[in-house]
């Protein structure tokens, strides 16, 4: 018997950390980083082993055995020897702590084998795979989880459940590049909350700003435009969209060091507008060019549709 599984990584246009609060999240599949997971059975009272290949799948070594340990308990079988055998294989492209979703990966890769096993019935993979990323994000809005299973756009509020699908009517000059760091999911989630109950008022002005952020982006991307001047009014409505976003990431504290210097460098560059995406703190930024960027600048970048990795 054998499994194979393949999860894409995730990046977030508007929405991050406010979304544990009841904004909505608009967020989007990366389909050139992605995490397999492979298993062969060995048959029950075989030993269990996992391997991890590709250029990231070492980053994943510490954290496999605790995401599985996680699944056992949370089905109330952490010591069943029928679950505990055979030989897994990750292999990833997906970086950790970098805001691409990789624990939101393996968390539904492992939450797919579990179902795959009999063990987790399909209609209840979501709040499976939420509950062991919990292990990561301390709490877990979903919205990793919700894009890894979907493999789509989306535009996911956590309050109400929606996960609707997020089309767009055209499609912008973005990318996601790296900034050189690092950064802590469940400790960037932390910070904005002590922020928050150190100053409620400027927690409820900021998070309101980025639901907002969000209500224009949506309206830019997803109205069409006609003519000449409608389309650069939804461009520069989509850059303010963003630019209120990165306002809220500075006022979280969470776009300083290498990640703001390397936001200060795509904007150098020519980027009309940067944010982080993702948790912030280190990570990856996301970037919106009027123009293609030139090669040499477009060759350290990452472009974050399907069609850009043909």
């Amino acid at each position: 018997m054998t499994f194979n599984g393949n999860v894409h990584g995730k990046w977030i246009l508007l929405g991050e950390h406010a979304v544990l609060r009841g904004c909505p999240a608009l967020a989007f599949p990366v389909f050139g980083k992605s995490l397999e997971l492979r298993w062969e059975s060995a048959g029950p009272g075989a030993p269990f082993q996992a391997m991890f290949k590709g250029e990231r799948g070492h980053e994943f070594r510490l954290l496999f055995s605790g995401v599985f340990d996680r699944a056992l308990e949370l089905i109330g079988r952490p010591q069943d020897p029928t679950l505990r055998h055979g030989t897994f294989e990750v292999q990833s492209t997906l970086p950790v702590g970098a805001g691409l979703g990789a624990s939101a990966a393996l968390s539904v890769a492992v939450g797919r084998w579990f179902v795959a096993q009999g063990a987790v019935e399909e209609r209840e993979l979501f709040e499976f795979c939420r509950e062991i990323e919990n292990l990561f994000h301390g709490e877990s809005s979903g919205v990793d989880v919700a894009v890894a299973l979907e493999n789509r756009g989306l535009h996911f509020e956590r309050q109400s459940g929606l996960m609707r699908s997020f089309d767009m009517s055209w499609q912008p000059q973005w990318y996601i590049s790296f900034s050189g760091a690092r950064g802590i999911t469940s400790e960037c989630v932390s910070k904005v909350k002590s922020w928050i109950a150190e100053f409620p008022a400027d927690g409820e002005r900021v998070d309101a700003q980025m639901r907002g952020a969000v209500i224009v982006a949506e309206q830019a991307l997803t109205k069409v435009a006609l003519t000449d001047s409608e389309r650069a009014a939804r461009f520069e409505s989509l850059r303010s969209a963003i630019e209120l976003g990165a306002q809220c990431f500075a006022d979280w504290g969470l776009s300083g060091g290498e990640l703001g210097r390397h936001m200060d460098w795509l904007r150098s560059k020519g980027a009309a507008a940067v944010k982080p995406t993702g948790s912030g703190g280190g990570g990856f930024a996301l970037s919106l060019w009027r123009e293609r960027p030139a090669a040499e600048i477009e060759n350290q970048l990452i472009p974050v549709f399907r069609d850009d990795h043909s």
